[in-house]
C-alpha cells in the first residue's frame, strides 16, 4: 500500500510540474452516433453497367433547389469503362429528407468523358456545396480533381479548363488524387483530398492534402495536413477526408482507414466487419497531425466514408452499410465534451 501511495503522490506531481498555472485543458468536442441507423439506399441493379461483384461506395449528400435530398455516389466493381479502363461511374438517389428510408433510384447520372481528359471508368467521389444560386460540384477522375456546377441542384455540367480538359489540379499522375471535400473559412474555400506518393522504400502512402481557393479557378500549391500516427502510413490510411467546423477556430478531420467489408472473393470478413474512421481536432485548418497523435487525435468512429449534414439545427452522419458495401445508412449525431 505504501508503495502504491508514492507512487501516486509522483504522478500527482509529475501532472503539477506539466500544467502550468493558470493553464486549462483543451475541451474538445467528440463526435458520437446519436440512436439507431436506418437505411437510406440498397444497391441498385437497374444500369447498364451492373454486376453481381458491385459496390456503392464513396458519395455526398444534399438538398437540390426543389427541397428534395441528393445523394450520388461512384459505383466500383461494374462493366463501366471498358477492358483498358476503370469500373467506376456516378449513380444517384432522392429522398425527401435525411430522415427518409429507402431514398428512391434515379439511375445513372454521369459518367466519364475521356475527350475532356477523365479516365474511362474513373469517376469517383464527389462533392457538392451550395454558393449563391450555384450548385458546385467536386470530384475525382482517377488523376485529377474536377468541377461541375448546376443551378438546380441535380443537373451539373462540366467546367471546361483552358487546356480543354476538365482537371483543375492533381498531385501527378501516379498519385490516385480523389475524395476531394470542400469547407469555407474566413472568406477562403479549402479543398481536402488524399492522395498517394512514395515513401521510403518506395513504399506508397496515404496523406490528407489541402488547397484554397477564392474562385474555383486559381487554386494555391498543395499543403500535407495529416499523415501517419495510429492510422497508419499505407495507400489507404487516408481516404475519403471530411472536415466539420464548430465554432470560429475548431476544426474536427474525418479520415477512413478500413471499410469492414464482407470480401466476397477471399470469402472472409476484413477486421471482423467493422469499419474504421479517426477523427482529429484542430484550431488550424491546415494542420491536424505529421506523426503527432497526441495533439491532434481524439478518437475513432466504427464507420466508413462518412458524410456529415447539419439541416434545421440538426448533425445527420451518412456512412456506408457496415459489414457489407451493400449501400448507405444514416443516423443522428452529437458533440460530446473530451478533454484534449
Amino acid at each position: 500500500m505504501a508503495r502504491r501511495g508514492v507512487t501516486a503522490i509522483l504522478w500527482l506531481f509529475t501532472l503539477c510540474l506539466a500544467i502550468q498555472p493558470g493553464e486549462k485543458i483543451k475541451q474538445v468536442f467528440m463526435p458520437q452516433i446519436d440512436g439507431e441507423w436506418w437505411e437510406v439506399t440498397g444497391n441498385p441493379m437497374d444500369h447498364k453497367y451492373a454486376t453481381e461483384r458491385q459496390e456503392p461506395v464513396d458519395f455526398a449528400v444534399w438538398q437540390a433547389s426543389d427541397g428534395t435530398w441528393q445523394m450520388w455516389s461512384c459505383f466500383r466493381k461494374t462493366t463501366a469503362g471498358g477492358e483498358e479502363g476503370r469500373t467506376r461511374f456516378f449513380y444517384r438517389w432522392e429522398g425527401k429528407s435525411p430522415t427518409d428510408t429507402a431514398w428512391k433510384s434515379m439511375g445513372i447520372a454521369m459518367d466519364a468523358d475521356p475527350e475532356l481528359g477523365e479516365t474511362p471508368g474513373g469517376l469517383q467521389a464527389p462533392h457538392v456545396i451550395k454558393v449563391g444560386d450555384t450548385y458546385h460540384m467536386f470530384y475525382g477522375d482517377w488523376v485529377n480533381i474536377c468541377h461541375a456546377t448546376s443551378i438546380d441542384g441535380k443537373n451539373f455540367e462540366r467546367v471546361i479548363q483552358d487546356n480543354g480538359k476538365t482537371g483543375m489540379f492533381t498531385e501527378g499522375p501516379e498519385a490516385h488524387t480523389r475524395d476531394v471535400m470542400l469547407l469555407q473559412h474566413q472568406g477562403m474555400w479549402y479543398a481536402y483530398y488524399t492522395a498517394r506518393a512514395e515513401g521510403k522504400g518506395k513504399v506508397l502512402t496515404g496523406q490528407v492534402f489541402v488547397r484554397t481557393t477564392t474562385d474555383f479557378k486559381s487554386w494555391s500549391e498543395s499543403e500535407i495536413v495529416s499523415f501517419g500516427g495510429q492510422s497508419g502510413t499505407g495507400s489507404g490510411s487516408s481516404e475519403c477526408p471530411h472536415v466539420v467546423k464548430l465554432g470560429e477556430d475548431d476544426f474536427y478531420l474525418f479520415k477512413t482507414q478500413t471499410y469492414g467489408r464482407y470480401d466476397r472473393e477471399k470469402d472472409d470478413i476484413r477486421n471482423r466487419g467493422v469499419p474504421q474512421t479517426s477523427v482529429y481536432y484542430s484550431n488550424n485548418p491546415k494542420m491536424f497531425g505529421i506523426d503527432r497523435d497526441e495533439e491532434y487525435f481524439i478518437g475513432h468512429l466504427a464507420v466508413a466514408a462518412p458524410e456529415i449534414v447539419l439541416y434545421e439545427g440538426q448533425f445527420y452522419i451518412f456512412a456506408l452499410k457496415q459489414g457489407s458495401l451493400e449501400g448507405m445508412r444514416c443516423a443522428r449525431l452529437k458533440w460530446v465534451e473530451k478533454e484534449l
